[in-house]
């Protein structure tokens, strides 16, 4: 019975000191800052490799493959994507989730962003940790991909972890400044960051 007093009693005045507004303050925005810092260094990628299959969405014929790799600050994607209007350019991000189910991709929901950051470019200043830059499609059709996104990790399981995310082509540019899309248009193809390693 007294150690169940006593329990109750440490609880009583544990909640009563985190409600005193003039200690808690200073504490908690420094021990945000511990938090950040510290699930920032925690968050490194566990996984070695992932692959995605990009298949067809919204009736178009944009299919490929992409090798995904933990690369410095984020995840490197790589590989072909075909079925493109020749010499056209397209956005490609990385979506909140794993699901390509709809016809039109829209299940994969919007550009994976766990920071609440603004859309953007990549290398110039806030960004999803989505975006990656535009790809170019060769005089056959065919984008030879090599884009970067930053901030990310594959596996793991943090926040900003891409493992099992989906990988989304769409059918115009990004023009790194409309909010929250890019204006990037339709979903041409879908695949999920699938972890081989």
């Amino acid at each position: 019975m007294k150690t169940l007093l006593l329990a109750a009693a440490t609880v009583l005045a544990v909640s009563a000191c985190s409600s005193n507004p003039t200690t808690s303050a200073p504490p908690s925005s420094s021990s945000t800052s511990k938090t950040t810092s510290a699930s920032a260094s925690a968050s490194a990628s566990t996984a070695k490799a992932a692959v995605v299959n990009l298949a067809s969405a919204s009736g178009s014929l944009v299919s490929g493959r992409l090798s995904v790799t933990p690369m410095g600050d984020g995840v490197h994607l790589t590989g072909e994507i075909g079925g493109f209007t020749p010499n056209s350019v397209h956005a490609i991000h990385i979506h909140e989730k794993g699901d390509c189910s709809a016809a039109d991709a829209s299940s994969a929901g919007g550009h994976f962003n766990p920071a609440g950051s603004p859309h953007g470019k990549v290398d110039s200043g806030a960004h999803h940790g989505g975006d990656m830059d535009n790809i170019t499609a060769n005089g056959e059709g065919v984008a030879k991909v090599s884009v970067h996104a930053a901030g990310v990790t594959l596996g793991g399981g943090a926040a900003n972890d891409v493992a099992g995310k989906a990988v989304i082509v769409h059918a115009a540019p990004d023009d790194y400044k409309t909010q929250p899309t890019g204006n990037a248009g339709g979903r041409q193809a879908c695949g999920v960051i699938t972890v081989t390693q």
